[in-house]
């Protein structure tokens, strides 16, 4: 059971139900808060929901069953200004959100359209862009940007809209290993010190155990389970019924432990927590 929240209720999501034309159901009686401050994961393969998830939430989807409340408020009565002052969505190919052609045109689009003065976008910008660390590039074409730039100056826009809660779909994907962790790394930041709630679409398992506080595993629709990632990853079968599978570290561990008797008395999640474990057992002779 999870721990009483003391923190505001930002988002709440009752009995969300939504099907595509042809019937078929990509969501199916989902339940979920989200207060502010988390930083929380869906975790699920593809075609378990976790985008349509999202979209609910942003308000993108109009004919959803069940009820998104923002603030304590149907999200169905707010207007998209009212909405995007607090939540946006990062979609997963950045390309498909950017379309000025410079960083500075991109970021300033939202907060114009919102009806803020020049020199209050200008600075909102600058802002912006100095919380993902692009400041440099304000003014740089999009198309001369990498993959991963392209994806930070897509936070940076919603940033400057003064939005408090961030809706990401896949934000590691496509990037290498290197990119990942500083993707990884600016949303913790963002998180612990910009106090932006995060929310993001997954199925990257091994980056989780290090960032995430809490996890929810999506599947046909459904919420399957939720908690803390040392809750959540439990065994091998587990995670193939749900086509996915544990971070690689739990994978050895695992097998360690229930194939070669290794006594273990949990299975860590990561490098650093394996090491610690492995460490202790020399020390106590049991290896």
């Amino acid at each position: 059971m999870e721990a009483l929240k003391t923190a505001p209720l930002r988002l709440q999501a009752r009995g969300l139900c939504y099907s595509y034309p042809d019937g078929t159901y990509a969501l199916k009686g989902i339940d979920i808060d989200i207060y502010e401050g988390d930083f929380i994961g869906f975790l699920g393969a593809n075609g378990s929901g976790k985008t349509t998830l999202l979209k609910a939430l942003d308000g993108i989807i109009k004919n959803i069953k069940g009820t998104v409340t923002l603030d304590g408020a149907n999200i169905k009565t707010l207007s998209a200004r009212d909405i995007y002052r607090k939540v946006g969505l990062v979609f997963q190919n950045p390309d498909d959100q950017l379309f000025a052609s410079t960083v500075f045109d991109d970021v300033a689009f939202g907060p114009l359209n919102m009806g803020f003065d020049e020199e209050d976008v200008k600075r909102r910008v600058q802002e912006a862009l100095k919380e993902v660390e692009m400041e440099h590039m304000a003014g740089r074409p999009i198309h001369n940007l990498s993959y991963g730039q392209k994806k930070r100056v897509c936070i940076a826009g919603l940033l400057a809209m003064g939005q408090e809660i961030l809706l990401l779909d896949e934000p590691t994907a496509g990037l290498d290993p290197s990119g990942e962790y500083k993707m990884m790394g600016l949303l913790t930041r963002l998180n612990r010190e910009c106090k932006v709630t995060i929310v993001m679409a997954t199925h990257s398992v091994d980056l989780i155990p290090l960032f995430l506080d809490r996890l929810y595993i999506l599947s046909n629709g459904t919420i399957l389970k939720g908690g803390a990632p040392e809750e959540i990853f439990t065994t091998p079968e587990d995670m193939k019924d749900v086509r996915l599978r544990l971070p690689q570290v739990a994978e050895l561990i695992y097998a360690l432990k229930h194939e070669d008797n290794l006594p273990f008395s949990r299975v860590p999640l990561t490098v650093g927590e394996a090491r610690r474990e492995i460490l202790n057992m020399v020390k106590k002779g049991d290896l």
